[in-house]
């Protein structure tokens, strides 16, 4: 009987152990599961936090296929990073852009890569609201001015919407520059990023947008009526010298659309004229 029980008893304890490490593997198994699933969640927050960001600005994220908290025109959906062009002084680096969407871009052709930054330019742009000057920092964004000449010789910003304006915290800028008005448009060409370095887009500054990937400015822009705390990443090419009581006007009648950053008061850029300054 002794033998039976202390039998019985080591069968218990055996039972008993195998009871506790199958429970100990199923902790060690939800604990694995936690991680992992906390692992993933704090990879798609910071996903959702850059993408949220790109979009705010960049040009719809999306600038030729390319600002919301920061214009990218752009912005943005994101496209393949591109490579930085390597470029010599005075010359630009401007490559088709990748196709995105069922926009088709408004193509005048490639802007000639060769620009002398010594060249100061000024800029003006009839809209059916008013008109707005400005002085073009060839000196500081040589390829982005270089670029915005380009097309305003080919008439490509004529009678073009702007389709996309920020204000109060997300931001204070009017963005133009897609033919198509759906944020998604643009020239057929991208190129990359300049004079970013302490760049801040205060009350005045004019800035190319982009998606959310580098080196992806294209034709879109945006200008700022009031300051806009955005992230470094769109180039600042150019200061309003006059008009901005044009954008401040068209700020007081508010925003609509299903994303809430459509201008309420049509805004239609009906002329972009670019000249050597005198």
């Amino acid at each position: 009987m002794a033998v039976s029980n202390k039998r019985e008893r080591e069968l218990a304890r055996q039972r008993y152990e195998r009871q506790q490490k199958r429970r100990m593997e199923a902790r060690h198994k939800v604990v694995r599961r936690r991680q992992v699933l906390a692992s993933v969640l704090s990879v798609l927050m910071v996903i959702g936090g850059v993408a949220f960001l790109a979009t705010q600005m960049g040009g719809d994220d999306k600038e030729n296929a390319s600002a919301k908290s920061t214009p990218s025109a752009s912005a943005t959906p994101s496209t393949t990073p591109s490579a930085t062009p390597t470029t010599k002084p005075g010359e630009c680096s401007y490559r088709p852009a990748p196709a995105a969407g069922t926009v088709k871009p408004k193509y005048v052709g490639m802007p000639p890569t060769k620009i002398n930054p010594k060249v100061p330019y000024t800029a003006t742009i009839k809209t059916n609201q008013g008109t707005i000057t400005m002085d073009l920092w060839t000196d500081k964004a040589p390829c982005a001015v270089n670029s915005f000449k380009f097309l305003a010789d080919k008439n490509f910003y004529d009678n073009t919407p702007c389709h996309r304006m920020l204000v109060g915290a997300a931001g204070n800028v009017l963005q133009c520059g897609d033919p198509s008005g759906t944020g998604t448009g643009g020239s057929g060409y991208q190129f990359a990023e300049e004079n970013l370095t302490g760049a801040k887009y205060t009350k005045g500054v004019v800035a190319l947008a982009k998606t959310a990937s580098p080196n992806s400015s294209g034709s879109q822009f945006f200008m700022n009526f009031g300051d806009s705390g955005f992230a470094p990443d769109y180039t600042p090419f150019g200061m309003i010298t006059s008009g901005l009581d044009v954008l401040v006007k068209i700020s007081k009648g508010g925003v609509d659309g299903p994303q809430n950053d459509h201008p309420k008061t049509k805004v239609i850029i009906t002329d972009v004229t670019v000249a050597a300054k005198k």
